[in-house]
């Protein structure tokens, strides 16, 4: 056990003292520091309990370097840390952190599930934190009205505790929602400040939105400026999701074959990524590239993909986006549903099956490696997708067949 605990006093220093200087020179300066950091605190499993705690600021350093891998292992299991130790005050933090991101990695059930767990620790605890979760699905799911009511209570909140974060992130989120929706000049002035506060990671992936706002206005110098800016922590980054967003960005900004090239490499990168929600832009910006080039064949093809991916998702407003490229391509669309009713997702499946065999929702949690609040979650969708108020009727309504094996 003094093995983690060397290792982790020797990385602690990077998270603190040191952090300032290199990142104040540039991210080209600071990004070799932080990343062997994170590869240092990926080795260390077991970390004494005053050290874990750095595991959230480990996960936020993640995202700054758009290492969308690292963020995932790190924010797992600190969450994993919190719940084991029953630190409830914590709790709320690691949520709203992992729910915000799970939604732009496409798992819009898994930052539902998370901020049901939010709401339920912010009740035991006392503790409210600025539900970026609850922005995040507001924004990908076009709702204007629902995310501008919480814009203006997170808001209020955050100022009053002295939490700066929360404007960027409301910035970028409005920046999404109105790109999403296609309004590319409000979606240029909700991202305005962008550039001044490109050190944060919610700024840094503002002016990815504020370039294809820029470009789709007819501002393309604008858009120029703030690729500067972001090429510098895309290119420090040097992660697929960092330089496909690069890529994704440079197109816009291009013509030809190199804009064809650049679109390529975005979908290529990306794709190789969890963040799911920038993947099925790529497939959409090059459809639409592809259409204005008058090549409907082509531009068919990336738009469907667009769509299915968006539609999968549950991202209503970029698959209206989509849809509306797509018709506009001369194609036929069969009506869509963003999500089925009837039919369960596979955690949905998994957690009802092993209701059904009697277990409860505190061993389903343990199998699962996630809480009694989210499994309770779930089951709630269970019920109202097959139409039954308890987990009693689950032997009725589903099929007769083995429950999975544990997980892990």
């Amino acid at each position: 056990m003094q093995a983690p605990h060397r290792q982790s006093l020797r990385v602690r220093p990077i998270f603190s003292s040191r952090i300032g200087g290199p990142i104040h020179r540039g991210y080209a300066a600071g990004a070799p520091l932080l990343k062997a950091a994170l590869r240092a605190f990926r080795r260390e499993t077991v970390l004494p309990p005053q050290e874990a705690r750095w595991l959230w600021f480990a996960s936020w350093v993640a995202l700054h370097l758009w290492d969308d891998e690292a963020w995932t292992v790190l924010s797992t299991r600190h969450l994993e840390l919190v719940r084991g130790a029953g630190a409830l005050t914590a709790l709320p933090f690691v949520l709203t952190n992992r729910s915000s991101v799970y939604a732009f990695c496409g798992e819009l059930g898994a930052a539902e599930a998370h901020e049901e767990e939010l709401r339920a620790a912010t009740e035991a605890t006392g503790i409210a934190t600025v539900p970026y979760g609850a922005l995040a699905l507001a924004a990908l799911r076009g709702r204007e009205a629902e995310l501008a009511e919480s814009i203006e209570t997170s808001v209020s909140q955050a100022e009053a505790r002295g939490e700066g974060l929360a404007l960027t992130v409301t910035e970028f989120l409005s920046g999404t929602l109105y790109n999403a929706l296609g309004r590319h000049d409000e979606a240029l002035a909700a991202v305005d400040q962008a550039e001044q506060f490109c050190e944060e990671a919610p700024a840094m992936w503002a002016l990815t939105e504020r370039i294809e706002a820029a470009v789709r206005s007819g501002r393309p110098h604008l858009a120029g400026q703030a690729l500067e800016l972001l090429a510098e922590t895309t290119q420090a980054g040097g992660t697929d999701w960092a330089l496909g967003e690069e890529a994704r960005c440079r197109a816009l900004l291009s013509d030809g074959e190199v804009a064809e090239s650049l679109y390529r490499e975005a979908i290529e990168r990306l794709a190789r990524t969890r963040i799911r929600v920038e993947s099925a832009r790529a497939h959409l910006l090059y459809g639409e590239w592809l259409r204005g080039e008058h090549r409907r064949r082509d531009a068919r093809e990336q738009l469907r993909t667009a769509l299915e991916m968006f539609t999968s998702m549950g991202t209503e407003a970029f698959a209206g986006r989509a849809e509306r490229e797509l018709v506009a391509t001369g194609e036929r669309i069969r009506r869509r549903s963003v999500e089925t009713r009837d039919e369960l997702t596979p955690q949905e499946a998994k957690i009802a099956r092993l209701a059904r065999d009697g277990l409860s929702n505190a061993v389903i949690g343990e199998r699962m490696f996630i809480s009694q609040h989210t499994v309770a979650y779930h089951l709630r969708k269970v019920f109202s997708k097959l139409d039954i108020t308890s987990r009693n009727q689950l032997g009725r309504v589903l099929p007769d067949r083995p429950a999975p094996a544990p997980i892990g």
